[in-house]
Order: structure tokens, then sequence, then C-alpha cells
């Protein structure tokens, strides 16, 4: 699989990453069925798995997912996998927490779960509107310059919100929602292009629960038989070839599902057809 930098590091993965969420909420597969999806990304040539410490069901069982991506990777110390502290999961509902205490002790907990003496790459996971953005991403600095994390990231966040959290420490990467049909951080995308910081959109299928629906879309469906491709496959082959600073980080709990959105390198759209598809969300 062709390979893409993450940022100003000299960190290269696999043009496509893997999202581990599907792995550990609800609707979620046995271990091994996880395990042998996880493995069956590698095989693809996938190096890069994106994970958190609030994927899990409820606060009951934080780490799930890091836990299970741990006991995957065993053999495989060539993966680089990035988790994200700053979201809480209390019965089951998604909270921010962007505390200084809460992100360094969820940093901690999150190289127990990962079996690691530094965290390659630490994503603050979103910002939390009664905690000053600032002092969320200086506590992941301050993590950095103690040696329990290698690289920084941020998710979910504006132009604005990127460019505060330069003030405060070097960027990597940044992971926003984006895919055919939500271009809403167009922008964020942009300026992370114009300072060389990698860009991790996730849901690049829509989300879970809708990633099998996309080829409903005519216009979709029509360029995918043209280039005997599936529907997914053409929604990722669109982001890869909007910027050569893209990882998409499809999530998927099947094994063929993997198999199926990493051969989207394999397909080279047409200008027709990226204009095409770029007029899918106007």
């Amino acid at each position: 699989m062709p390979l893409r930098k993450l940022g100003s590091s000299e960190l290269f993965v696999g043009a496509i990453g893997m999202g581990g969420m599907p792995l550990s909420v609800n609707g979620r597969p046995s271990e091994s069925q996880s395990i042998e999806a996880i493995h069956a990304a590698i095989e693809q040539g996938i190096t890069f798995i994106d994970t958190a410490d609030a994927y899990c069901l409820n606060d009951s069982e934080n780490g799930h997912n890091e836990r299970l991506i741990a006991k995957a990777l065993k053999q495989h110390p060539e993966v680089v996998v990035a988790t994200k502290g700053g979201h809480i999961r209390p019965n089951g509902a998604w909270v921010t927490d962007g505390r200084p205490d809460h992100l360094r002790q969820a940093c901690e907990d999150s190289l127990k779960a990962l079996g690691v003496e530094a965290i390659t790459l630490y994503q603050f996971h979103r910002p939390d509107p009664s905690v000053p953005f600032a002092e969320s991403v200086g506590a992941v600095a301050d993590l950095q310059r103690e040696g329990k994390i290698v690289h920084i990231g941020i998710s979910n966040v504006s132009v604005t919100q990127l460019e505060a959290a330069l003030l405060v420490t070097k960027v990597v990467s940044v992971q926003n929602r984006m895919n055919l049909f939500d271009r809403s951080s167009l922008d964020v995308l942009k300026r992370c292009e114009e300072l060389g910081i990698a860009f991790l959109p996730y849901s690049p299928l829509t989300g879970m629960g809708s990633a099998g629906n996309i080829g409903d879309n005519e216009t979709l469906s029509r360029i995918a038989t043209a280039h005997g491709a599936s529907a997914q496959q053409i929604a990722l082959a669109w982001l890869l070839q909007l910027s050569n600073i893209i990882i998409p980080i499809p999530g998927s709990s099947r094994k063929a599902n993997i198999i199926n959105c990493a051969e989207a390198i394999n397909v080279k759209l047409t200008s027709e057809d990226m204009a095409l598809l770029h007029a899918l969300a106007k």
C-alpha cells in the first residue's frame, strides 16, 4: 500500500488506516472476530489504527478498544496506533472532559491499556466548552515533554482552534469528520495542507450504520460500476485524490469490509469523476 506521512513527523503509514470504534461499541463483534478484522487490515497493508479510551460501551470498561488492539498487535510492532483522550462515557453517554487532570489520568490509563511506554500519537478528542482550549492542549503538551507521548494530534476542531493549538505545541494531525456528503471541514483541510499537517477524516463512508447505503446514490453507483468498484471504494478514492495529506480511517467490524476498503487505493478517478463527486455536496 502507498505510504503517506503523518504531518511533520517521521512516521509513514498506509494511505488508508482503520478506525477501531465499531469493534467496541454497541453491536460489536466477538473478541475473536475483532482480532480477525484487525489482522485482515494488516494483511492488506494497513499500518495505522485509530482508537480512543472512550471506545467502549460505558465507563465501566474504559479502554476496551485499546486493550483489544494491543492484544491483536502483539506480533505487529510496525503498526502505528493513535489514541485519544477527552471523552468520558457515563452510563454510555458521550461527554467531553478536557480538564488537564482528566487528560493526564486518561493518558496514564491508555499507556497501560496499550502496553507501551510512550503513545506514538495522542489526540485531544474534542474541545470541552467548559475548559479553555489552550489549557487542554497544554496538558497534552506537558505529557509529551514528560515522554509519555511522542506526537500530538487534535480532533473535531475549527481552523481557529487549530491555530490556537499551534501557539501551544506542535501538531502533526487533525482528525475531523469528512466524507462525500459532509464537507464542513474543508477549510480545516486547506489549512492543514498549508501547514503540512496530516488530515484524518473519520466517518469517511458517512458513519456507522450508513456506510452500506451510500451506493444508493445514483451518481456514486454509476461511477462505481464504470470502475468495476464498490461505492465505498469510490468514496475513499475521492478522499485520497482530494489531498495527499489525507489518510481516511474507515471503521469496520467485518473482515470483508476492511478488504473492500483497502482496495480503494487501486481506484484512479478521472477529472470528470472528481467533478461529479464534488457536486454531490451542493
